[in-house]
């Protein structure tokens, strides 16, 4: 069942999936409330009835426990009878709400959050953050001394958040933006020295000297009438530097050259000019985040995120053909097919075939259809998909009859994604990226040039062919630290430790092909890439002192590191190491196929190395089977970042053990 939200920003609130709970009376609500202002504490019976009631009545305990029982009809419907309580629970001598959702706590950390960002971002974040607010905290308590200081705490948070906001888009250089709602502030608080500090600030930011000025005396005249004190020094200095024209008041962009001055500009102009309610913002803001997600620190995170936005307000248009171009419009190469946020591919997965159903089946459209196509393929990376495998079968012969050269790098990519559902596909990745490089360098499509790069890169690596590989790793750098396309450094450094790992062995380069490993997940930290990240570096090590020892399984496996999405493979192993020949047995017949991706050769050879210990048969003809057609390949290498050895050392020791 669905959890639920409860809000006190205003009006005390409960709801389920978007729609509100039925409260009852008074009594029932302020129950709620106090229970909610004790933030998952226990609130005795007896502090109940004395925060209740001025003069309780003889049966106030017994109407705490009605009100209570009610509650929990209310907020756990479905709850069996006699069954515990899990939300609204007793514990010891009163009550506690163990409450998930509340608008309140949201909005702190919000405002925390809001504080670690960079400024833009910090501002977007404070305004979601705002608009939470219905009114005035627990709005119909105003008067009951139980929730007066909460009641103080949020509203001095409130304050200082439209604050933080201000001075965020200051410094993001958007002060005309600043100045409307700092205004409304002052109008109800105008004691705030800082608000009227920022307010100045904004006004002669955008060249309005005077009107500082004038906010300034105001500001002196306010203080001194209301509470018979001068303003302070920031004012002061302010009013000063104000008077003098200092510099250092200047926007960032004011003090700005180059790129960074025109950016400024332009993006002031496309806000000045273009309605805020006009669709071409939708398409303007993909191409936006199809920059921003191949930029590193961070963007791709931003980008993925706003994307999904930008998708739901397209489909809110009710316009399948604004929907199907926003969606369509991020075509930002993928290398790797394992999804970041499998949740939000999902979503975006749904809306693209929503946007297919409902795209006029008109010539017309098939450029926006091919991109449909192709987001679906990209998206659904990594799941065997057969609907994921047509669909980028049908964005490829759309883009090569409509023969538009970024239209068919998109579809490629489509392809790229889906050539994973077994073993042994090197040779066929290898094509697409040879076809990638060539269309993307003819046509001037830098990003997939890069991609194409890569892909050669993994594919040549895992044919055991490294003079090929490094051409295409070194020209992927050359290109990303031409045109600042910092994510690909990543991938690049994965290669070489893996190289350094299949060429020097163990013995004699294990130590530098470790280090080599750890330096390139430290790259992996920070670009926003968890699909990636999470698991590959302690699976990298385990593959390291794995590799050509198909008996070395027990000595391998870390049991302390965190194995992230490759758990369910490593499980077998792990209870190997712990000498549980039992488990190892159930967790190897319980096995489920690898995902579709680069690193699926390496779970199956880890499989077998713990089949191999345990001379179990079926498991290590079904490793045999798996592997086969690897044969003659580096076993992991296509991911470009590990390998369990050749695979054909490990077809041998399964063909010796089953003989």
């Amino acid at each position: 069942m669905d959890q639920v939200a409860f809000g006190v920003l205003g009006p005390v609130t409960a709801g389920r999936a978007g729609l509100p709970l039925a409260l009852k009376g008074p009594r029932h609500r302020a129950v709620l409330a106090r229970l909610l202002v004790a933030r998952r504490r226990v609130v005795p019976v007896a502090r109940l009835v004395a925060d209740l009631w001025e003069e309780p009545p003889p049966a106030a305990v017994g109407a705490i426990r009605t009100f209570v029982g009610d509650l929990r009809r209310i907020l756990e419907p479905d709850r069996p009878p006699r069954a515990p309580a899990r939300l609204l629970v007793t514990d010891g001598p009163g009550y506690a709400l163990r409450a998930e959702t509340v608008d309140a706590w949201r909005f702190e950390q919000a405002v925390e959050a809001a504080a670690q960002e960079e400024p833009a971002r910090a501002a977007h974040l404070l305004r979601e953050a705002l608009e939470l607010w219905r009114g005035p905290a627990y709005a119909e308590f105003a008067d009951e001394r139980w929730c007066g200081g909460e009641r103080a705490r949020l509203a001095e948070l409130r304050l200082r958040a439209v604050e933080q906001r201000a001075e965020a888009l200051l410094a993001a250089d958007r002060a005309a933006e600043a100045v409307p709602d700092l205004d409304a502030h002052l109008t109800g608080h105008p004691w705030r020295e800082e608000a009227w500090r920022l307010l100045a600030l904004a006004l002669y930011r955008t060249g309005r000297q005077g009107d500082a000025l004038a906010v300034l005396r105001r500001a002196r005249a306010t203080l001194a009438g209301r509470l018979g004190v001068d303003p302070g020094r920031a004012l002061r200095r302010l009013e000063a530097d104000v008077l003098a024209q200092d510099p250092g008041l200047d926007a960032p962009a004011a003090r700005e050259t180059g790129a960074a001055r025109v950016w400024s500009r332009a993006a002031e102009a496309y806000d000045r000019n273009v309605a805020a309610g006009a669709r071409v913002r939708l398409e303007s803001t993909v191409g936006l985040l199809r920059t921003l997600a191949v930029t590193g620190s961070g963007g791709l995170a931003a980008a993925r995120e706003h994307r999904l936005a930008a998708i739901t307000a397209a489909e809110e248009s009710g316009d399948p053909e604004l929907t199907a171009r926003v969606i369509g419009a991020y075509d930002v190469p993928a290398v790797w097919p394992r999804s970041d946020d499998e949740t939000a591919a999902r979503r975006i997965v749904r809306a693209a075939e929503r946007a297919l159903v409902l795209l006029p089946a008109a010539p017309a459209q098939d450029a926006a259809r091919c991109r449909l196509l192709a987001t679906v393929a990209l998206e659904t990376r990594g799941t065997r998909s057969g609907r994921a495998a047509a669909a980028a079968a049908e964005a490829e012969r759309l883009a090569r009859r409509l023969d538009d050269p970024a239209l068919l790098a998109f579809a490629l990519n489509g392809v790229f994604m889906q050539s994973c559902a077994r073993t042994g596909l090197a040779p066929r990745r290898d094509a697409v990226g040879t076809e990638l490089v060539a269309l993307a360098a003819r046509h001037g499509l830098v990003t997939y040039e890069v991609l194409g790069h890569l892909i050669r890169t993994q594919a040549r690596a895992a044919l055991a062919d490294f003079t090929t590989a490094d051409e295409h790793a070194a020209a992927a750098d050359r290109l990303a630290e031409r045109h600042e396309l910092p994510l690909a450094g990543a991938f690049t450094a994965g290669y070489r430790a893996l190289r350094l790992a299949a060429t020097a062995g163990t013995a004699h380069g294990g130590g530098g092909a470790e280090a080599a490993s750890r330096e390139a997940g430290r790259l992996l930290d920070g670009p926003g890439m968890p699909g990636v990240r999470d698991g590959l570096l302690p699976l990298t090590l385990f593959c390291l002192r794995l590799a050509g020892r198909p008996y070395g399984i027990r000595d391998a496996v870390d049991p302390a590191a965190d194995w992230g999405p490759y758990l369910p493979w490593l499980r077998p192993a792990l209870a190997l190491a712990a000498d549980d020949e039992k488990a190892a047995r159930d967790a190897l017949r319980e096995l489920p196929e690898p995902p579709a991706d680069l690193v699926q050769e390496a779970l199956w050879c880890i499989a077998a190395a713990v089949a191999l210990q345990l001379g179990d048969r079926p498991a290590l003809r079904r490793c045999l089977a798996a592997l086969h057609p690897a044969a003659g390949q580096l076993a992991g290498a296509g991911s470009g970042f590990l390998t369990a050895g050749p695979v054909d050392v490990w077809l041998t020791a399964i063909g010796d053990a089953l003989a």
